[in-house]
């Protein structure tokens, strides 16, 4: 997961160096940058703290590098796998020494953080080589200013949609199918990647539409069975089986808009379930869901139940190539069936 951390030890002022943690708090960032003899800020809410003394760390395991130079740049670069954390400012940025640096910090087990005065800047941060940094740093004059950063580990990279032709419907044995309740409310349109090929994640609408039957449940989407994929934030794939609550899920709209949201709980059931299968491009994919009208698949107009699904059918779904391995896209030959 990426972090937003929130400099909080600039000012002279107590007052707004307070305010500066209280406006982060309530902006959702867990990490904050505090002035050594802050400690009294932790008592306002949950977050990690890194205490600052003289403008550098008190912590060892950490490390703060302007970079103005290349000879900085080098230094910086030499603390991967030496530092559990390292941050890294720069007065007049290129995306060039950032590159460097995610490249060089890319699995040493260092977390590499980023100053950044604009969200733009941040968006560009947490893009650069499709991974980008562990974390941004907000460094702005004015407390009021972090909000303009709010919400923005939540955003995930938008999923590119397509048309799958449905070939099939057909009943399966009673299966243990799970729903996944998170702590966000979904609109019509809107629900989870799920598929029985981690190649094929299907976009099955949360229970956001009113039914004359039971009331609208829009956290919820009636997912799949248990060993079904979901996607999951940072591009990966879980099994639903795995889901918990506390973990992340990627939400994703008909128009591939995509953000993290929490799992509050799951609800593992038996049920009766039917088989969904489909085609794109020759190649055929498929979906186990519950055998109920609220269990609903997104099409570029609305959503159709499960329940009126016909073949000639088209519903949207990423469409991938490769495989997963351990939730990972990777590009070599696998054939799920």
């Amino acid at each position: 997961m990426k972090t937003v951390a929130v400099r909080a030890d600039l000012s002279d002022d107590p007052d707004v160096r307070k305010a500066f943690v209280t406006e982060g708090i309530e902006s959702g960032m867990s990490v904050f940058i505090l002035r050594k003899g802050d400690e009294r800020f932790e008592s306002i809410g949950k977050f990690e703290p890194i205490y600052f003394e003289n403008g550098q760390p008190v912590d060892d395991r950490v490390a703060y590098c302007p970079i103005d130079t290349p000879e900085d740049q080098e230094k910086a670069l030499s603390l991967a796998g030496r530092k559990d954390t390292v941050i890294v400012r720069s007065g007049d940025w290129t995306v060039i020494p950032l590159e460097n640096m995610i490249a060089k910090f890319r699995d040493s087990g260092t977390r590499v953080f980023a100053e950044a005065s604009t969200r733009e800047d941040a968006e560009l941060y947490f893009k650069t080589m499709e991974n980008g940094v562990d974390g941004v740093v907000v460094n702005v004059k004015d407390p009021e200013d972090v909000s303009d950063f709010k919400g923005l580990c939540t955003e995930e990279e938008s999923a590119v949609l397509t048309e799958v032709t449905v070939t099939g419907i057909r009943p399966t044995e009673m299966s243990d199918r799970v729903c996944v309740d998170t702590c966000s409310m979904m609109v019509p349109g809107e629900g989870m990647l799920v598929g029985s090929y981690s190649n094929c994640l299907f976009l099955v609408q949360s229970e956001s539409e009113e039914n004359g039957y039971v009331a609208s449940r829009p956290f919820r989407v009636n997912a799949s069975a248990v060993h079904a994929y979901i996607k999951v934030p940072g591009g990966r794939t879980r099994y639903l089986s795995e889901l918990s609550s506390g973990d992340s899920v990627v939400v994703c709209g008909r128009d591939g808009r995509s953000r993290a949201v929490s799992i509050g709980r799951c609800k593992n059931e038996l049920r009766p379930m039917l088989m969904v299968d489909a085609e794109f491009n020759d190649r055929r994919y498929s979906i186990v869901l519950q055998n109920a009208e609220t269990v609903k698949l997104v099409t570029k107009d609305g959503a159709v139940s499960v329940t009126a699904l016909r073949p000639g059918d088209k519903v949207l779904a990423e469409v991938t190539e490769g495989g997963r391995h351990f939730g990972m896209a990777v590009q070599e030959t696998i054939t799920e069936k």
